[in-house]
């Protein structure tokens, strides 16, 4: 069984005000099925595909569930590495954006560095082992507004990018099975960045 990815939209605000030692373990007990449930508020302040937690209380942090990925890691490692093998054929002010979107969510310009062996930058306390980091993504507000910014220039352009995907990772190994499920997947990370940049919030990312 592989990794799994649960992405946070949360207060940094909040969290700072947490321990830094204590915040991993806060955000695992709110993620914890037995404290969420299975609540969907649809209200007009609770974004779709968004499980907050239930109560009366303003929430602070927010999971997001990836309808293409059922949960798991592997799908956004393989859509980063589709990326990395694509670029190269992309023109040049879609490849800048199209790393300013991704960088730090499912792609690095280094493929080989690992981000949760530096412990989100000092946000989370480091790994222990770098085979089993506690920290899969960190972005702060300020990143995840810039990200925002670059999804609306990026989500025009995706129809663009079905050239350079059939011909760098169509029916590769270790690919996304089609470009439909690669476009599918970043329209779900534009959907994660725009509401979070909505709030003035960052994102967190476990495994």
């Amino acid at each position: 069984m592989g990794m799994d990815l649960t992405v946070f939209m949360v207060d940094w605000a909040q969290l700072s005000a947490i321990p830094v030692e204590h915040r991993i373990g806060r955000l695992e007990d709110i993620a914890w099925p037995g404290e969420f449930g299975d609540v969907y508020d649809g209200g007009p302040e609770r974004a779709r595909d968004w499980l907050w937690p239930p109560g009366q209380a303003p929430a602070w942090c927010a999971v997001y569930s990836f309808l293409t990925t059922t949960g798991a890691h592997m799908p956004h490692v393989r859509a980063g590495t589709a990326w990395t093998d694509m670029r190269p054929l992309v023109d040049t002010p879609v490849r800048e954006v199209m790393d300013s979107f991704l960088g730090g969510l499912i792609w690095d310009a280094d493929q080989s560095n690992n981000p949760a062996a530096a412990g989100g930058g000092g946000v989370f306390p480091p790994a222990a082992d770098r085979w089993h980091p506690n920290v899969l993504l960190v972005c702060l507000p300020e990143a995840v507004a810039g990200k925002a910014r670059a999804w609306e220039r990026v989500e025009p352009c995706l129809e663009g990018l079905r050239g350079p995907f059939s011909v760098e990772c169509e029916g590769w190994a270790g690919r996304p099975d089609t470009f439909e499920g690669f476009a599918a997947l970043l329209r779900e990370w534009g959907g994660v960045v725009t509401e979070a940049a909505r709030r003035g919030w960052g994102l967190v990312g476990l495994p």
